[in-house]
């Protein structure tokens, strides 16, 4: 069956396991003991009312939970179950799901379902129902690997507010050991030390009455040192310290996660959720506003408008995504930018915790890039690459950035509607691309699309006419190759046609330490800087000399051609009149290059 091994003795040993779970929390209740350890097998976590799994036959702890409300009525009514085993336990969380007395909460690797035992049951969406909703709280961990930090810092945003505000009377600790540093199945990094802080947490609630009840475990030594750190702890000593205290970015976003679901029914927890309160209000997503207010701004200072595009389904961040000047199909340099938006930076209220608009501020390097192209005479297409597509009928409700597969799709999908609607059959004389962020692989999908002529021929379309690609990508940011399985070439142009800024601790470097970057990457540029914001500053000067020198002849030539107008349209009273002074004086060549000459004669 599903991991369960069955021997003559296996039903006694599981009525014994059960049993002594019941004794060691009626030791405690009885006042025999302070606190307890019960070191017992089989395991009980994932066995449910009417199946035994994951090495499971009998559910320890919810029995020895039921068994000590019914023996001790009001002296041991509410109870919290604790469960760092780094398996869901799905029976506890089938057990109390309803029940308004019995407090789970679980920290676990979940990794999207996939880990055992599989399914969304984990999940953090999963909070209980009717009397016990609230009841039920899903830590799930997104990867293995987990740390004391991630540990302990989930405990201080959520276990400990919840439990206090939960105030049971007793504390039981379904205590696996497989996510303890040297299991292997687990493969978490939680230290002796750092079950024993968790557990001198637990000793603050219920007056220290303590119940830790062993679950899994897969590696001998992992289980025996830490369970020995957790019953120093339990009889008195003080935890170890610890020698991490930062969490990883995976834990802190689980966290956050967790806390923001948790908050609509644990008021201890901030910030609370603002959703209903933002529908009574008629709330508008910022993102929207400031696209809509960046929209007015390019149009008040340089006369740019939204470009059409077409759509299968609607959304408000569509709405001015694409914003272009009135010259953009003119014979002239073009610039397209897709771009993230633009990022807010703010300082909450330390005691409401709300953003107030005088402490935010909207960083957007891109507006610079664009004044500067359309003061040099550029014509610009802006394209803004949503992290969110808001819904026609939004929840008011927190909501993670789109994935990036989703993001990507809709990002190739909008470049290349411009590139065959506006860009490719235009009059441009240069075709330079910018990506900023991740809206840079809508770049790279643009180009691996477009590769060859619809008339089969052996002319790459982009090469025909993109001048330049520069790009900026942080170190959250994946990279994107450009490599074709066909053309051997390929890789190479787009070395010579690109400039990659990357981000000055992004994984890419760690690579080149050993061994080069592929061409297939781009001409690559290690920025000193990780933000977008500072690198599109920092790197400003650079990008807007190479489009000058690679704009040189365009601009000779208009400059050319408007002395000619210029001449064309002055009133002349004789050719003589416009003739320069006797003596020496220089031609201007198309390129801007002189010539001398010898004096004029009479």
């Amino acid at each position: 069956m599903d991991s369960i091994y069955l021997s003559k003795n296996s039903p006694l040993c599981a009525r014994l396991s059960a049993g002594g779970a019941i004794e060691a929390c009626f030791s405690i209740q009885r006042k025999e003991v302070k606190n307890a350890i019960a070191v017992i097998r089989p395991p009980g976590h994932h066995a449910e009312y009417d199946q035994a799994m994951g090495f499971c036959f009998f559910n320890n702890v919810p029995i020895a939970a039921r068994a000590c409300q019914k023996e001790f009525g009001d002296d041991c009514r509410k109870i919290l179950i604790l469960d760092w085993d780094v398996h869901h336990g799905n029976g506890v969380q089938q057990a109390f799901y309803d029940d308004p007395n019995v407090l789970y909460i679980s920290l676990h690797v979940h990794q999207g379902g996939k880990f055992y035992p599989a399914g969304d049951y984990g999940d953090h969406l999963h909070c209980g129902t009717g009397a016990g909703l609230g009841k039920n709280v899903n830590i799930p961990w997104k990867t293995a690997g987990m740390t004391d930090a991630d540990y302990v810092y989930a405990f201080q945003q959520i276990v400990m507010p919840i439990a206090q505000d939960f105030a049971p009377d007793m504390v039981i600790v379904s205590a696996g050991f497989d996510a303890a540093e040297g299991d292997m199945l687990g493969k978490c990094h939680v230290s002796p030390a750092g079950y024993a802080h968790m557990t001198h947490m637990l000793m603050s609630l219920a007056d220290g009455k303590v119940a830790v009840c062993l679950e899994g475990g897969y590696n001998l030594r992992s289980i025996a040192i830490s369970a020995l750190s957790v019953t120093r702890t339990l009889m008195g000593e003080p935890p170890e310290r610890l020698t991490n205290t930062e969490p990883t970015s995976s834990g802190f976003d689980t966290v956050q996660l967790v806390l923001r679901q948790q908050a609509k029914y644990w008021p201890c927890l901030l910030p609370n959720d603002p959703s209903q309160h933002l529908k009574n209000l008629k709330g508008e997503r910022l993102h929207d506003i400031i696209r809509e207010w960046q929209a007015k701004t390019l149009f008040d200072n340089f006369e740019m408008s939204n470009l059409f595009i077409a759509r299968s389904k609607l959304s408000k961040s569509f709405e001015n995504q694409v914003l272009a000047t009135s010259n953009y199909y003119e014979e002239r340099p073009l610039l397209v930018i897709f771009h993230d938006p633009p990022e807010v930076i703010g300082v909450p209220d330390p005691r409401t915790h709300k953003l107030e608009l005088h402490n935010t501020w909207l960083t957007d390097m891109v507006k610079t890039y664009v004044e500067w192209a359309v003061k040099q005479g550029l014509a610009v297409i802006d394209a803004n690459v949503p992290k969110y597509l808001t819904e026609v009928e939004d929840t008011k409700e927190y909501e993670e950035a789109d994935k990036l597969e989703m993001r990507a799709k809709e990002a190739f999908q909008l470049a290349s509607y411009l590139w065959e609607n506006y860009i490719e059959v235009n009059e441009a004389s240069h075709v330079f691309i910018m990506g900023v962020g991740t809206a840079y692989a809508s770049i790279v999908n643009l180009l691996k699309a477009n590769a060859w002529n619809t008339a089969d021929t052996d002319v790459e379309r982009c090469r025909d006419r993109i001048t330049k690609i520069y790009s900026f990508i942080s170190d959250q940011d994946a990279m994107h190759s450009y490599k074709s399985a066909t053309d051997d070439f390929l890789d190479r142009w787009y070395r010579d046609i690109s400039m990659i800024f990357v981000a000055e601790n992004h994984f890419i470097w760690e690579k080149a330490k050993t061994k080069a970057p592929s061409k297939r990457w781009g001409t690559l540029v290690q920025s000193p800087h990780s933000e977008i914001q500072e690198m599109l500053s920092y790197h400003k000067d650079r990008v807007e000399e190479s489009m000058l020198e690679l704009t040189e002849d365009w601009r000779a030539r208009r400059i050319s051609s408007a002395s000619a107008d210029e001449l064309a349209q002055s009133p002349m009273k004789s050719p003589v009149s416009k003739l320069p002074p006797l003596g020496n004086f220089a031609l201007t060549s198309p390129r801007g290059r002189t010539k001398a000459t010898s004096p004029l004669k009479a």
